[in-house]
């Protein structure tokens, strides 16, 4: 970025929550000419008008003034517009498959990081990091799997998007290859929320801290962790948590928006958190 930021927000799961959005964004009042948004994933799914968050997000980004990381729902849609899953029922994606634009849409999402880095001591996943992954490996395999969301080869992509969806590898190694590697990694980005000591994922679990969880398992940040030694994570996926500062090296920015709670922004400068209550509830 080659322009003066004044201040970095990173926004939790949009969900398609789209007058959420624009009622936060009003709420830090948001300048593009001096503001830069970091989203971080699940742009699209339950809320009230997906295409059109989608939209918005994307001229933010073609206008250089905001970026994403994509999420489990993101992924989940470019599988639906490759003709590879049927929309679940609970998604209200319709819309983006008919839109006018759809295909320009579903190009640009496919073109989307799973990993980012706001500043120099940032790293934005949509899920978190493993506790035994740095920040750089985390990027780095990151990368192998944009490389093949994004790939020219329609072949390559659609291969790919059929072996995404599995709980299998749940752990991971440096020797996993092919289609098992792109998915635990994926999984790990995007779906992750327990690991067991070794880093061995727990797919079931989606509730709050309070719940009990499976024999051996715990919320993957309450590991010590390698990532959070170098860089403070960010992550959203986890509603149930609702923007949760972990630790000062750990925040959560999922404030449940789709499930009647709140859309959140966490400003970097200050890690001061702001919130909008969802309008559509």
């Amino acid at each position: 970025m080659s322009r003066a930021i004044r201040y970095n927000y990173v926004i939790g799961d949009v969900q398609g929550c789209f007058e959420a959005l624009k009622a936060l964004l009003k709420a830090i009042q948001f300048d593009a000419e001096q503001d830069f948004i970091w989203f971080a994933g699940d742009l699209v799914a339950r809320g009230e008008n997906s295409v059109g968050a989608l939209r918005f997000v994307k001229k933010l980004v073609d206008n250089g003034v905001a970026a994403t990381v994509l999420g489990n729902h993101d992924l989940t849609l470019l599988a639906v517009a490759r003709g590879i899953k049927e929309i679940n029922p609970k998604d209200n994606t319709l819309d983006v498959i008919n839109a006018l634009e759809s295909d320009d849409l579903i190009e640009w999402l496919r073109h989307q990081p799973l990993c980012l880095f706001p500043n120099e001591q940032t790293v934005l996943t949509h899920a978190g990091i493993p506790l035994n992954w740095t920040t750089e490996q985390a990027a780095a395999l990151a990368k192998e799997v944009e490389a093949i969301i994004g790939h020219d080869d329609f072949e390559i992509v659609d291969a790919f998007l059929k072996e995404m969806y599995g709980k299998k590898p749940d752990l991971w190694s440096d020797e996993l290859e092919g289609n098992a590697r792109l998915r635990c990694i994926t999984n790990y980005l995007t779906r992750m929320r327990l690991t067991n000591a070794e880093g061995r994922l727990e797919f079931s679990f989606k509730d709050s801290l309070a719940d009990p969880m499976p024999e051996g398992f715990k919320p993957w940040f309450e590991f010590e962790s390698q990532a959070a030694h170098t860089h403070q994570v960010i992550f959203g996926h986890w509603a149930a948590l609702q923007g949760k500062t972990i630790s000062e090296q750990i925040q959560n920015i999922d404030g449940g928006c789709v499930w009647g709670h709140q859309l959140m922004a966490y400003r970097l400068e200050d890690k001061k958190t702001f919130a909008v209550d969802n309008p559509m509830m």
